[in-house]
C-alpha cells in the first residue's frame, strides 16, 4: 500500500517534472498518474485540490490554466527557460570544461525545468567542433583553491607545460610551487589562479588546468596588503593572454572605427580623446609582452603606440623579428 505521507511529495515532483504553462495537468490526469505510478487508488479531485493549496502555502508557484486546456502547472521556477539556455551555452562553449562534464552539467540543468522544456536545452549540434579540455582534475583544483582562500591557507602544487609530444609535464623537474592564493579569474577561455609568491615578492598567476598534485598546506596566506585594493578586472584587462611582463602606461592612437575594439578590451570607463577628424588617443596600462604586441598586430595598421618611445621601438623590433623569421623560411 502506498505511503500516504509521501503523496504530496510525489505530487510536487510530478508538477515540477511534467508541467509548464504550455503543458498544464488537470485533476483527472493527476489522479490517473498518481494511481498508476504510486498506487494511490483513492486520490480524487477533492484531495488533489487540497494538496495543491498546501503546496501553494508551502511556496510552490502553481498557476491555473482555464478554458479548453484547463489544468495546473508550475509557474515560476528558480531559472526561466531563457536563463537555462544561456547557462547551457556557457557550459558548452567553455574550453576548460570537458565534453563529459559538459553533458553531466547540462543533464543537471535540465532538471530545473519541465521535461517538455528540457528537450530544447539539448543544443549539442552547435558545439560539436569546439575545443574542449581533456583534464577532469580542474574541478578538484578549483575546489581546493576555493577552500584554501576561505581557510586563509597557502597551497603547493606542480606547475606543468605541454611538450611537442602532447604530454603535460612538470616544470623545474617537478619542484613544488608554494603560493598564497587570493583569487580565481577567467581569461581567454581559461581559469587562472592569482596569488602571492613570497619568495619572489610579487603577484603571479597560474593556469589552473596546468596545476598538478595541488593541496592545501598548514601555513597562513601572505601578501594580504597587496590584495586589499586589488582590482581583479583591471589586472585581467592589462595582462594580455594572462602572460606576464613589465607594467607600463602607454598612449595609443587609433582610427575612429576602432573605438569599439578599445572599449571591448579596456572597458567603458576608458577615456578617448579626439586627435583629429579620423583618429583618437587613449592612455592605457598594460603588461608589455609579445602577447600585447600580437594583439596590436592583429588589430592592424589603424592602431599604433604614440609613446613611450622605448615601447614603440620594442614593438617595431617585434614586428621586424616576425618578418625576418618569414624571410629565413623562404
Amino acid at each position: 500500500m502506498a505511503d500516504d505521507k509521501l503523496k504530496i511529495l510525489y505530487l510536487m515532483k510530478m508538477l515540477l517534472d511534467e508541467t509548464d504553462q504550455d503543458h498544464p495537468m488537470n485533476a483527472s490526469e493527476i489522479a490517473d498518474k498518481m494511481n498508476r505510478r504510486y498506487n494511490y487508488t483513492t486520490y480524487n479531485r477533492k484531495t488533489i485540490y487540497a494538496d495543491i493549496e498546501r503546496l501553494k502555502t508551502f511556496g510552490l508557484s502553481i498557476g491555473q490554466e482555464k478554458g479548453a486546456s484547463f489544468g495546473y502547472f508550475v509557474k515560476d521556477r528558480v531559472f526561466n527557460l531563457a536563463e537555462l539556455k544561456l547557462m547551457v551555452d556557457a557550459v558548452q562553449s567553455s574550453k576548460f570544461i570537458t565534453k563529459k562534464k559538459s553533458l553531466e552539467l547540462i543533464r543537471k540543468l535540465e532538471t530545473l525545468t519541465s521535461e517538455h522544456n528540457a528537450s530544447s536545452l539539448k543544443r549539442e549540434v552547435y558545439i560539436r567542433n569546439r575545443i574542449k579540455s581533456s583534464n577532469d582534475s580542474i574541478y578538484v583544483n578549483v575546489d581546493t583553491i576555493h577552500s584554501a582562500i576561505n581557510e586563509n591557507r597557502q597551497i603547493e602544487f606542480q606547475y606543468c607545460e605541454w611538450t611537442v609530444k602532447k604530454a603535460l609535464v612538470p616544470r623545474k623537474s617537478g619542484e613544488l610551487y608554494i603560493i598564497s592564493p587570493w583569487a580565481l579569474t577567467w581569461d581567454d577561455e581559461n581559469y587562472y589562479m592569482v596569488g602571492y609568491d613570497a619568495e619572489a615578492g610579487i603577484i603571479k598567476h597560474y593556469r589552473v588546468d596546468k596545476m598538478k598534485k595541488i593541496k592545501t598546506i598548514n601555513k597562513h596566506r601572505q601578501g594580504r596588503d597587496l590584495f586589499v585594493n586589488f582590482d581583479l578586472a583591471s589586472f585581467a584587462r592589462k595582462t594580455f593572454g594572462m602572460y606576464g611582463g613589465e607594467e607600463r602606461e602607454i598612449a595609443l592612437e587609433c582610427e575612429n572605427h576602432l573605438a569599439g575594439v578599445i572599449i571591448d578590451r579596456f572597458g567603458q570607463d576608458i577615456i578617448l580623446v579626439p586627435a583629429d577628424d579620423g583618429h583618437f588617443k587613449t592612455c592605457v596600462t598594460v603588461t608589455v609582452s609579445p602577447q600585447f604586441f600580437g594583439w596590436l598586430a592583429a588589430v592592424g595598421k589603424g592602431i599604433h603606440i604614440a609613446w613611450p618611445q622605448e615601447v614603440r621601438e620594442e614593438y617595431r623590433d617585434y614586428l621586424q623579428e616576425v618578418v625576418n623569421a618569414m624571410k629565413d623560411e623562404e
